[in-house]
């Protein structure tokens, strides 16, 4: 019995093995000058990395169906409520990136601070946030392209504009749908015959899979010119959103926004408080982005300095543009219209002939906004796999450089032909709650690990230190696992299935070939 409980002590050990700070700071050194990552960011293009991270899907999607489903004009708050958790993550996210400034981001800081077993996890589930959110954005992307398209009158065939299998039907006066029973429900009020209409069934989501395709070949050209791209990108978005603000400002009508908090219809979630909260977990996904800053670390001319003030000022801006659009959006239209793929646009017609030349340009800015969106998180995506690549836990290709272009090309290459290959085949619904859940995984396993640290090694240097500890971490895990409760059982479940085929990758590959564990 107690040979058995040494071997069970043994076994428990080496999952929990750390990688040390000194051997995480001497990979940094020792790599600089040879087939590495190149070292061209600076702060501007590290903020607008993180600008163009955050502002996208959430901001031109579901900001309306949120409003639209569970809080209403209250979506501000649920905005606010989100903030604030994004705030505590991103000073414990700060102090590690600027003390390890190595690709990785949650990764490398769980490996440093709780052991390889949860540095597994939590790079796992970073493939949940990153390369799952790249799709899902995509999707969108290809809704507005479909939609700015036929404005022109170019119809792009409704067989290649949707997920694979999706049945379809034309509208009289809104072109091709999703079949849905609630647009059953609308053909039937309507007087319509459903079959006099005419259908089909999506094969595949084609802008989807070329926008992926596009934002990978840049990915491997080079860090410096796909920041360029990101950086006017960014431009066009702030300034189209920007321009929403003041000129939709002065067609706000104050009684779309009472009740500010609508009343509960019953059901937690639905409205009321609850459905605040509700709405903070589903436009967490609005947030994500300001945290793949911190994996182009070692891409950063001074991490130390850069690094917090990217992360932190990328997130204050954002978090104001998000506040004024969802009071304007609201103010502009009944809340209980906000249900649809485009609500900004919605809200621009509900202003009639005073904004409706507004229109195309705020289709320009979705697109420009979700290229930069998807350019983001693809880019964190390939410097984690990179990361656990260096370390042995994934196979050394895609840890590979390219000689010229100084890029992890084959893990870009390949995680752009799997992102290609959900985007192209799944629904956005399918996919926005699971990426927002398994992203409050990644903040409360960062902000344990910048305890942990704290505790366990104070004497490391730190260029930032996260404030008022042990409070901001402490409070930075309760109000993410607060999202979490909020979001419906079957994320819950899905993400449980997630991380069942990570351990077993992680047992029958990682654990045998990992570095720290052969040394």
């Amino acid at each position: 019995m107690a040979i058995v409980s040494r071997v069970a002590f043994i076994h428990m050990k080496s999952l929990l093995a750390r990688k040390p700070m000194s051997k995480l700071l001497e990979d940094v050194e020792s790599e600089e000058g040879k087939h590495t990552l190149a070292r061209v960011l600076g702060p501007w293009n590290l903020t607008s990395l993180g600008v163009g991270g955050i502002i996208g899907a959430g901001i031109f999607v579901l900001t309306g169906q949120a409003a639209a489903q569970y809080a209403g004009p209250a979506i501000v708050l649920s905005f606010i409520f989100s903030a604030i958790s994004c705030a505590f993550a991103g000073l414990c996210y700060a102090e590690f990136a600027s003390m390890i400034p190595r690709a990785g981001s949650a990764y490398t800081y769980a490996y440093a601070t709780m052991g390889e077993f949860f540095a597994w996890i939590i790079g796992w589930d970073l493939v949940l946030e990153y390369l799952f959110g790249a799709s899902t954005v995509a999707v969108g992307w290809s809704g507005y392209v479909v939609s700015f398209l036929r404005d022109f009158g170019v119809i792009i065939p409704p067989q290649f504009t949707a997920a694979t299998g999706t049945p379809l039907i034309c509208l009289p006066d809104a072109g091709w749908v999703h079949l849905t029973e609630a647009v059953r429900g609308h053909i039937s009020a309507r007087g319509l015959d459903l079959s006099t209409l005419l259908q089909a069934n999506a094969i595949i989501n084609l802008p989807a899979v070329l926008i992926v395709g596009v934002v990978t070949t840049l990915l491997v050209v080079g860090i410096k010119e796909s920041a360029h791209f990101n950086n006017l990108i960014v431009f066009v978005k702030v300034a189209v959103i920007l321009l929403f603000i003041a000129f939709g400002f002065f067609f706000v009508k104050t009684e779309n926004w009472v009740p500010f908090v609508p009343p509960n219809t019953g059901d937690f979630g639905h409205f009321g408080w609850s459905g605040v909260l509700r709405g903070a977990g589903v436009i967490f996904f609005a947030y994500i982005g300001f945290d793949a800053v911190s994996t182009a670390a070692q891409e950063s001319k001074n991490p130390q300095k850069d690094m917090p003030i990217s992360i932190l000022g990328s997130l204050a801006i954002c978090t104001v543009l998000y506040i004024l659009v969802s009071l304007v959006m609201t103010g502009l239209v009944k809340y209980t219209h906000l249900a649809v793929p485009d609500p900004i646009a919605v809200a621009v017609d509900a202003a009639g002939k005073g904004l409706f030349w507004f229109r195309p340009f705020v289709k320009i800015g979705a697109i420009a906004g979700l290229s930069s969106v998807i350019l983001v998180l693809l880019l964190g995506q390939t410097r984690v796999f990179y990361s656990m690549s260096h370390d042995g836990l994934l196979p050394p290709g895609f840890s590979k450089v390219h000689h010229k272009f100084k890029t992890p090309y084959v893990t870009t290459i390949v995680t752009g032909l799997v992102a290609a290959v959900i985007s192209g085949t799944f629904r956005i619904g399918e996919l926005g709650e699971l990426v927002s859940i398994g992203t409050l995984l990644a903040f409360i396993i960062v902000c344990l690990g910048v305890l942990i640290l704290r505790y366990r090694h104070p004497e490391i240097p730190r260029a930032f230190r996260t404030p008022f500890l042990p409070y901001v971490p402490v409070l930075g895990v309760i109000v993410c696992l607060a999202q979490m409760a909020g979001l419906p059982g079957i994320t819950w479940l899905r993400l449980i299935i997630w991380m069942g085929i990570g351990l077993l990758i992680y047992f029958l590959y990682s654990r045998r070939h990992s570095h720290i564990r052969n040394d």
